[in-house]
């Protein structure tokens, strides 16, 4: 069964809030399930898997399916980390250099993927 989507009216205000404020764990949660969206809507495929624990994980970029056990590319991230790429607050690089992602195959970079959601200021 597919996973619901998050509305764009729902999505972007949960992520203003979680960047900006003390958010609630439930505006995290849909903060990062609404950019993971984003991420596997423009980016579609099976070859890297982005994960943001506990909240979320999609598979996107275009290339060789994977299909058992763990995938050959892998991204994982905290929540915080991957709302700064996400929002453009923090580059690839820096997430990668302060080792606050771990990218793991020849495809598990974000480069050109990310920011996917630029907010107000």
């Amino acid at each position: 069964m597919a996973r619901a989507r998050i509305a764009d009216d729902v999505g972007i205000p949960a992520v203003d809030r979680a960047v900006r404020e003390a958010a609630s764990r439930d505006d995290i949660a849909t903060a990062v399930r609404y950019t993971l969206q984003l991420l596997a809507e423009r980016s579609p495929g099976n070859t890297l898997e982005v994960r943001v624990p506990p909240f979320g994980a999609v598979q996107c970029v275009e290339g060789p399916r994977h299909t058992r056990g763990t995938p050959p590319n892998v991204i994982e991230t905290d929540a915080e980390t991957w709302l700064a790429l996400a929002t453009g607050t923090k580059t690839w690089a820096d997430a990668v250099a302060e080792a606050s992602t771990s990218a793991s195959g020849t495809r598990a970079d974000l480069t050109g993927r990310i920011p996917l959601l630029k907010l107000p200021r």
